[in-house]
């Protein structure tokens, strides 16, 4: 076995002794479970939440897409510091809701705050549809990881296979404390590595980083730029708003909310994330020296671009360094998707069939679907083919036409009805859906539209749909009701 498999699977042991470690002390209860009994500080909180942004789209997919597009990479950047800017003053509000009601899951807020269960089911089941390629993804870029800096010796397959048992396993048994502690660990290792690669390599192959864009833009020209056509301007706009506004509709990022102990939190997070998210540049520094030192990588194969480089450049035992960072940046937010997505179907599906369900029971059915959720996930993985970045926007799209239901509930007066806040979000899921199968975008769809309104994200177009179904819908059923 080489330097860099055992660094690897070391990481991977020591993550799983960590995880299951995390649960001494503490009867896990569907709240300690899931919410962690509502007891993190500041530290755990950002770390937490910053376990689930930095995951394998940000080591993988942000050099990959900086490699394979170019300029369009910074949409990246910008849509993390527009959502922290947001989560300053909406996620106090979420969170001072959820604890006086006592809830613990992203549908538990909007059946309570609409009075409808029926509704949590529909926010239930776009949670899930979404998680899952969310989920895939993680697991798709730990299968490239372990492969690529494992040298072969593990397949993607089998890699996949170990992560999914090891995620599993320390989820069932501590739940989003085994996160938390793992997330530490986690944050502190990216953070090293990516800030090394992210200034060492450039400066190896280039000299500085003036000469590396010099040079990129002199073989291939205006790559650096956006294109007046497909990530133009109105796409990189469009692609923006959708991620800002969808940054914390995603059912595990929401309901990590629930675990702060009070809501300054959110507010030094708000403040610290922007200077976290400059991570992200270093990022894109590798991948962009990657483009003349290995080139030739095309569609999927741009995720590998970040590896090939760092194979290319360092000793096994260094690659084994990176390919554990990478390894981390799967199983830390996989292990969090996992527990919103058996969450979701234990408390707010199943105990919707049987509202007569004990805590206790749905906190035994929450974790014994944790390694179906998985298994699913892996076979979806095993059989797609799509980049790291397609991945998150597809679920991005989705996740994101729940904002302006959630937006209404926080008005002083909700103009929204239920049944507004139904049509609304059944429109914009069903757009996404429909024009994510076929494979279309808004430019095949009208083709006499004007050039800048053709390259708009298919997410945007659908959440206007929603509006205006959620608008329509609402003025026609709108009564005296109150919601709360």
């Amino acid at each position: 076995m080489s330097a860099a498999l055992l660094i690897i699977a070391a990481t991977i042991a020591g993550v799983l002794c960590l995880g299951l470690l995390a649960r001494r002390g503490k009867d896990m209860d569907l709240e300690q479970w899931t919410v962690g009994g509502r007891g993190f500080g500041t530290i755990l909180v950002f770390v937490l939440m910053a376990g689930e942004i930095y995951t394998t789209f940000t080591f993988l997919g942000g050099s990959g897409y900086a490699y394979g597009h170019g300029g369009p990479v910074l949409y990246i950047l910008c849509y993390g510091c527009l959502a922290y800017v947001i989560s300053y003053w909406l996620l106090p509000i979420l969170w001072r809701y959820a604890k006086q009601h006592r809830l613990i899951t992203q549908p538990d807020f909007f059946a309570h705050k609409y009075d409808s269960p029926a509704l949590g089911v529909l926010v239930a089941l776009v949670g899930i549809v979404a998680l899952i390629p969310y989920l895939v993804l993680q697991f798709k870029g730990l299968g490239i990881i372990v492969d690529a800096a494992g040298y072969g010796a593990i397949s993607k397959t089998l890699a996949i296979w170990i992560g999914a048992v090891v995620v599993t396993v320390y989820v069932m048994v501590s739940g989003v404390r085994g996160s938390a502690w793992t997330a530490v660990v986690k944050d502190t290792l990216i953070l090293a590595v990516v800030l090394f690669l992210g200034i060492y390599l450039p400066l190896h192959y280039y000299g500085s980083y003036n000469a590396m864009f010099d040079a990129i833009q002199a073989a291939k020209p205006n790559f650096l730029a956006l294109p007046a056509k497909g990530e133009s301007v109105a796409w990189f706009d469009s692609t923006v708003l959708l991620t800002a506004l969808g940054f914390y509709m995603w059912p595990h990022s929401f309901g990590s909310l629930f675990t702060a102990k009070e809501e300054g939190v959110f507010r030094r997070n708000a403040i610290m994330m922007p200077l976290y998210q400059l991570i992200l540049l270093f990022v894109f520094f590798v991948g962009f020296a990657a483009i003349l030192k290995v080139p030739g990588l095309k569609g999927p194969q741009i995720d590998l671009s970040l590896l090939r480089l760092s194979v290319q450049t360092f000793d096994p035992w260094f690659v084994g360094v990176i390919g554990a960072a990478g390894v981390l940046t799967a199983l830390v937010p996989g292990s969090m998707i996992l527990i919103a997505a058996a969450t979701l179907l234990a408390n707010n599906i199943f105990r919707f069939a049987r509202p007569q369900a004990t805590d206790q029971t749905v906190s035994r059915l929450a974790r014994l679907l944790v390694p179906v959720v998985a298994l699913v996930s892996v076979i979806f993985t095993l059989r797609g083919g799509s980049t790291i970045v397609s991945l998150l926007l597809m679920g991005y799209s989705f996740v994101t036409q729940l904002f302006p239901t959630l937006i209404a509930s926080l008005l002083p007066r909700n103009p929204v009805t239920r049944e507004g806040a139904f049509a609304g979000i059944c429109t914009g899921v069903a757009a996404v859906a429909i024009t994510s199968l076929a494979h279309t975008s808004i430019g095949a769809l009208f083709p006499a539209l004007p050039e800048a309104l053709k390259d708009l994200n298919i997410g945007v177009v659908a959440l206007i749909l929603n509006l205006i179904a959620l608008a329509v819908v609402s003025a026609l059923t709108r009564s005296r009701t109150a919601y709360a």
